[in-house]
């Protein structure tokens, strides 16, 4: 789903057509920033590229007509909807139904306009289209080439109403995303609890890197991808002190950063959104709480889950901290 970074802006992925009418969707990583009139879209968060990557592609807002769904119009392509931006048609794919429109919703709201209203007797103007004419008011235009598609655009600057351009931020649902590379990996030996890539911070280079995340009812793991078979690393769960959301993610500059806290040392673990972050915290918390209490039976897992619900309840906006504390001694089971 869509979310606001730090610096106020959505991101979040999505799937898009880069070469017109090939068919063939590339996962992106993308930026909605209107303070800078521009949706750029990278290989992946700018965060975990080496610096100075370029991003992929970007459009300016003042460029798109119009964003909306296009299941119809390509009813192969799942979730589908398309940006009319020029003489040229961008598809993009979500990543569920909720997903599309909230983006198509977010995306129309920042090409819109709200020209202010110049006296009493004049009625109330409308959001209008960056395209459009305001009553009987003459707009010069200019025609640019913009990698061989003609784009016109108007020369004369308008007043733009700061209430018309904000974007409902708040409206913005926190679900759990289901992105189409969290494919659970069947262990060996124990059940699957929740699996899927996040970024880790090293623990002698500090650099991070994206890595495949496995976690059953005794352990939590990470591949370097999920075709491989063996583990660069697995942490007992019994090791494992307490789980929340990491409250140096200002100073470390990272979005959607929790920590697992060990006996030996602390791991920083970045997921793709907010409401991934909550789910890998609950995910965790619950299978602590499974492992330790009374019985190990897939009743008692069952209830693991149901009991890490009370992380979701104790994060206030206030605070922006969800945490959940486990004794390193209550309850282990010989």
């Amino acid at each position: 789903m869509p979310y606001v970074d730090r610096q106020n802006r959505i991101c979040g992925f999505l799937d898009i057509e880069e070469n017109e009418n090939s068919g063939k969707f590339l996962r992106r990583y993308f930026i909605l920033d209107t303070r800078e009139d521009s949706f750029v879209w990278y290989m992946d968060n700018p965060q975990n590229l080496p610096s100075g990557s370029s991003r992929v592609g970007a459009i300016k807002l003042t460029y798109i007509s119009k964003v909306s769904d296009a299941t119809k119009l390509r009813p192969k392509a799942e979730f589908c909807f398309v940006m009319n931006a020029g003489m040229r048609k961008y598809f993009l794919q979500a990543n569920d139904q909720q997903d599309l429109v909230e983006w198509v919703n977010v995306l129309n709201k920042a090409i819109k306009i709200t020209v202010p209203k110049q006296s009493d007797s004049q009625p109330n103007s409308d959001n209008l289209s960056r395209h459009g004419e305001c009553g009987k008011k003459q707009v010069s235009y200019r025609t640019d080439i913009v990698g061989g598609v003609p784009i016109i655009t108007p020369t004369q600057k308008e007043e733009v109403n700061e209430c018309g351009e904000s974007i409902d931020r708040n409206n913005l649902k926190r679900s759990q995303s289901h992105l189409p590379y969290f494919t659970p990996k069947p262990p060996p030996d124990s059940a699957v609890i929740k699996a899927g890539y996040c970024v880790k911070q090293g623990a002698v280079m500090k650099n991070w890197k994206r890595r495949y995340f496995q976690l059953d009812e005794n352990t939590i793991g990470y591949f370097k991808s999920e075709l491989e078979k063996e583990p660069l690393r697995v942490i007992p769960l019994k090791e494992v002190h307490k789980v929340q959301e990491c409250k140096q993610s200002d100073i470390m500059m990272r979005d959607n950063l929790f920590e697992i806290v060990t006996t030996s040392r602390t791991f920083y673990v970045q997921a793709d959104s907010p409401e991934e972050m909550h789910s890998w915290i609950k995910a965790v918390s619950g299978a602590i709480v499974a492992q330790r209490g009374p019985g190990r039976s897939a009743s008692s897992m069952r209830q693991a889950r149901r009991l890490s619900n009370p992380c979701i309840q104790r994060y206030t906006s206030r605070t922006g901290e969800c945490s959940t504390y486990v004794g390193s001694h209550a309850n282990v089971p010989s």
